[in-house]
């Protein structure tokens, strides 16, 4: 009986653990500092594919749009730092924030790193991922606001056809996903996976958001 009264107290301590949930993400910078506007750069590009970093900038924006920020025109910006002779994400990530400030005026910044990014093969599948971590920090102080990490996959199953027809099945998916880039379409996703739930918690509604300014609702 005492055996059996221990191993019910050792499975209701590890239920208890189990049913522990993340903590919550500190937003007290983030709420400090206020940001209207962000300013979304070059990614850094970690993935073997070369597109990446520009596909997931072209699909910063609408997220982040939607969450109430004003985003400033991803080709403007992209344009201006070429000019400046900051051709990738790493260049861009050394430059003087101050400087940076000056030229666009911005609240805030965002980074982000490209982890994943393209379309593998699975044995029966086909899977496009993209995998993303984003750090914004205020322009004019160098603070981090808020940190997260996004991701997405989309797959071509072919599990019901026969081996040898789904194998082929899913290597010309993975030709055909790659040629015409799906994971310019998954970084959409991925996107808003960062902003919308980030690590422990997505990104607050910024000042243009109808919700900005209420209350927050316990999820």
């Amino acid at each position: 009986m005492k055996k059996l009264l221990m191993l019910l107290s050792g499975i209701l301590l590890l239920s208890g653990c189990a049913n522990q949930q993340m903590p919550s993400y500190d937003y007290s910078a983030l709420k400090e500092s206020k940001p209207k506007s962000i300013l979304v750069v070059l990614p850094v590009n970690n993935s073997v594919d070369v597109k990446a970093d520009t596909s997931v900038l072209a699909r910063a924006t609408y997220p982040l749009a939607e969450l109430g920020y004003y985003v400033y025109p991803v080709s403007l910006v992209d344009e201006v730092f070429k000019q400046n002779g900051l051709t990738d994400g790493n260049a861009i990530r050394s430059a003087n924030i101050k400087k940076i400030y000056d030229i666009f005026g911005a609240d805030s910044i965002l980074y982000i790193n490209v982890d994943k990014y393209g379309t593998s093969y699975k044995v029966f599948d086909s899977v496009t991922e993209v995998e993303l971590e984003g750090k914004l920090v205020d322009l004019k102080t160098g603070k981090t606001l808020w940190e997260g990490t996004g991701r997405f996959a989309e797959g071509s199953t072919h599990s019901n056809d026969g081996a040898l027809v789904a194998l082929v099945k899913a290597a010309v998916s993975q030709v055909i996903d790659t040629t015409k880039d799906k994971g310019y379409e998954v970084s959409a996703s991925a996107m808003s996976s960062l902003v919308h739930l980030g690590r422990n918690g997505g990104l607050l509604v910024g000042p243009r958001h109808p919700s900005y300014g209420k209350p927050e609702v316990k999820k």
